[in-house]
């Protein structure tokens, strides 16, 4: 690849370049099609989504693959379906680490063979997750995927991508959660902090969508069950030879445990957040905002108190910081307002006042309409303090992050309109159309959803 580059650096060292000239350039030094594939890519808006279906014939496993375009509001069904020329690897279980076959799919479907593949073998496209397409494998491909996240054959990277893959494609309609909740399952031995970190990243978007059922106890019993061993095998204590991954990991799980009311990690940063607060043993920079989290979670005004306090005795902006982030956590509605009117207070620096509210809409379905009114009642004062910067932006997007009632998308539409903040329409109407997703996507998945996470309590008759 360098001796491609210089030859090209040297054609054009005195003249203008097009585009087109560094893909004729790669051409022909590697003989590939680049040209062709590269235009499909830059010239179209975009990107694929590839289909993926099987059947064992013999010792082969004959693939059948097509694509279509992904769009995050649902499958496109437009007239004018673009069609690119998609590099296409494939591992098998045999050897995850190492790619079998490699196909340009230059057409809307395709057939492969893939010779001498036992049935028993799991068969997975991307594999490194280097392309730049989403995957639709079908539910059986997919059941037989699952086993390579449990002994983790599969590799951390594919892992990450295959629930990343499959929550996306949820959000937009084209397969249900029910899917994205059994492959979770699938994680318990997951050791890798940044898959963890991703997975939890979803839930998250998935407990704040539930918060707007009578439900939202159920998926939180849910992340419990899901967390519950990697927490036990991460324990409190930092262990000889551990990373700064592992260190980060325990504060994930532990955060994650705590705020989804798992008893044994409640009662333990309780323990420890008394023993911090007293300065008996004062709690590690890696424990403290899952353990502050945890106890205002599940706290009354006294631990709101305590919390403000530690914030005016810090020394240190992190700690400030790391107090104001997860000050949104406390639950009663009276408690809420003192969060708020605190994040306007001159104890917080102007910058940081956003992280404050933030945390206030992003903790539950009380924190999110509190916000969003509280915005919208010191709006002046918000819009004369960050009008110009990205602060704004960001202020809007996480107060209206979590909604998903379509009449909420008019609303803010409306107050928009007669409130103008010319720095952040972009991320108005973004928040709109994400408001009507998660509309949609409620309306399509929440029964089926409620059914599974019942039924996998259920005893077996």
């Amino acid at each position: 690849n360098l001796f491609r580059m210089h030859s090209y650096l040297l054609k054009f060292q005195h003249k203008n370049a097009a585009t087109e000239d560094l893909w004729d350039c790669l051409e022909q030094a590697s003989g590939k099609p680049i040209a062709l594939v590269m235009s499909s890519w830059t010239k179209q808006m975009g990107f694929p989504i590839i289909v993926v279906d099987q059947e064992q014939q013999g010792d082969d496993r004959i693939l059948k693959i097509s694509q279509k375009k992904f769009c995050a509001s649902g499958p496109h069904n437009g007239e004018d379906c673009p069609n690119w020329m998609v590099p296409i690897s494939i591992c098998t279980g045999e050897d995850p680490g190492c790619t079998k076959l490699k196909v340009l799919l230059d057409s809307p479907e395709t057939t492969i063979t893939i010779n001498n593949v036992s049935p028993d073998q799991w068969v997975k496209i991307n594999p490194g997750t280097v392309g730049f397409y989403r995957i639709q494998y079908s539910s059986a491909m997919l059941e037989s995927l699952l086993p390579g996240i449990r002994d983790l054959t599969l590799l951390p990277v594919d892992r990450l991508g295959l629930q990343n893959d499959l929550f996306s494609l949820s959000r937009a309609g084209m397969i249900s959660t029910v899917e994205v909740l059994k492959l979770m399952e699938a994680f318990v031995n997951e050791p890798n902090y940044t898959v963890w970190s991703d997975l939890s990243c979803n839930l998250g978007v998935l407990s704040s969508l539930l918060s707007h059922t009578d439900f939202h106890e159920e998926i939180q019993e849910f992340i419990r069950d899901l967390f519950t061993p990697i927490g036990l095998k991460l324990g409190w204590e930092c262990k000889q030879g551990e990373g700064h991954l592992d260190a980060l990991l325990r504060g994930l799980v532990l955060g994650k445990l705590g705020k989804a009311g798992h008893k044994p990690t409640l009662e333990e940063a309780r323990r420890r957040f008394k023993d911090h607060v007293e300065g008996k043993q004062i709690l590690s920079a890696d424990l403290r905002s899952p353990v502050y989290l945890t106890v205002l979670k599940h706290g009354d005004s006294a631990t709101l108190d305590t919390m403000l306090k530690l914030h005016k005795q810090a020394d240190m902006q992190e700690e400030k910081n790391r107090i104001e982030r997860v000050l949104g956590a406390i639950s009663a509605p009276d408690l809420i307002q003192k969060v708020l009117t605190f994040a306007l207070s001159e104890d917080v620096r102007p910058q940081d006042t956003v992280s404050v509210i933030g945390g206030v809409a992003g903790s539950s379905k009380h924190g999110r309409k509190a916000a969003w009114k509280f915005v919208k009642d010191n709006w002046e004062e918000l819009h004369n303090r960050y009008q110009g910067g990205f602060l704004i932006s960001r202020l809007i997007k996480l107060s209206l992050d979590g909604f998903a009632i379509d009449k909420m998308a008019a609303e803010v539409k409306s107050f928009f309109e007669s409130h103008h903040a010319p720095a952040a329409e972009r991320t108005v109407q973004q928040c709109c159309e994400n408001i009507l997703l998660n509309a949609a996507w409620l309306k399509r998945d929440a029964d089926d959803i409620h059914q599974y996470l019942l039924k996998r309590k259920a005893p077996p008759v």
